[in-house]
């Protein structure tokens, strides 16, 4: 167990907030196999503050969906703090400030990874935010700009100092992107720097990397994200790893099947039929990245938007080579 502020949480095993990806019906599954803190989408500030349904929409939840981190993106610490209440008043549990996504709509705002730039900026919205909200609050940094600027620590003692309740750490530039490696020295080195939980993310393909991470780094918790894609399991097998020291192996059919099926139920109900098939086939593909005869499987239901036909094909799919499947 782990506390950030007064939030307890049963395990140091987090769903990083991913656009387009972490929406309620796969937070739900992630959850299923241990993590135990997930991020929304992220949200705009102004989105949130103008009433646009969209923002909104990233910030639904259920019972199933606790505790839930709600990211904001932004450059205004007033409008950030209006956007924080909001957020509180909406049920969050943890507010989150995005720093550190690279993509360039976010950055042509002087939101997300272009506040490394700034860190007098960083300062007066952390502050702006510990004013507005009681609930825990925590940023989500890069290493730096580019490798000529490196300020994660300095970043960090400054959110502590105005007072974050803990900070995650993505250990690229935002210059990389999501190219080469992660540098965990970085993680490591905010570890030292300040006293508030330090959460690592960058490179969990597999559960060796968590626990990798984590012996390196001296990291309270990690922040899973594009290894979870299509292998939900890895909370599983990492926390299984980490109390036992040996993973588990790879999912049966029967279980990568009735996971991929929860997880279409769960998109259909909460976007309804059409919107929740769209939202899905992403993670469809994902699914099935890297079986034996998958990029065929997966050109055969690029087109297929009849919900009961993607379910029989994934079927055959996932048992072709396998013993009869259960009540077939």
């Amino acid at each position: 167990m782990m506390k950030i502020g007064a939030l307890s949480l049963k395990n140091n095993l987090f769903m990083a907030p991913m656009a387009g990806i972490t929406d309620l019906a796969f937070r739900i599954v992630v959850r299923s196999f241990g993590a135990s803190l997930c991020y929304s989408e992220m949200i705009s500030a102004n989105g949130l503050i103008r009433s646009t349904p969209r923002s909104f929409r990233y910030m639904e939840s259920s019972s199933e969906d606790r505790p839930l981190a709600v990211q904001l993106f932004g450059s205004e610490p007033d409008i950030l703090a209006k956007a924080a209440m909001i957020a509180d008043e909406s049920g969050a549990d943890l507010i989150d400030i995005n720093m550190g996504c690279p993509v360039k709509k976010v950055i042509r705002t002087g939101s997300g990874a272009f506040l490394m730039k700034d860190p007098q900026r960083v300062a007066a919205i952390v502050r702006a935010l510990r004013h507005a909200t009681s609930r825990p609050l925590t940023i989500k940094i890069r290493s730096g700009w580019s490798p000529a600027s490196i300020n994660a620590v300095e970043i960090a003692r400054l959110a502590e100092s105005e007072g974050a309740d803990a900070v995650a750490v993505h250990p690229r530039t935002a210059l990389q992107r999501y190219s080469g490696r992660a540098d965990w020295g970085v993680i490591k080195d905010v570890k030292k720097a300040v006293s508030v939980p330090v959460i690592g993310s960058g490179d969990l393909w597999r559960p060796e990397d968590v626990t990798g991470m984590q012996d390196m780094t001296g990291c309270d918790a990690v922040m899973i994200a594009r290894g979870s894609l299509g292998n939900p399991w890895i909370f599983q097998k990492a926390l299984s790893s980490g109390s036992s020291g040996f993973s588990l192996s790879s999912p049966l059919p029967c279980e990568r099947e009735e996971t991929v099926r929860r997880h279409l139920e769960l998109a259909i109900t909460f976007r309804g039929e059409k919107m929740g098939m769209l939202n899905f086939r992403k993670h469809l593909l994902w699914y099935t990245k890297g079986l034996p005869g998958g990029a065929r499987f997966r050109k055969s239901v690029m087109e297929v938007k009849d919900k009961k036909a993607i379910l029989e094909a994934l079927r055959e799919f996932i048992y072709s080579g396998e013993p009869d499947a259960p009540g077939g």
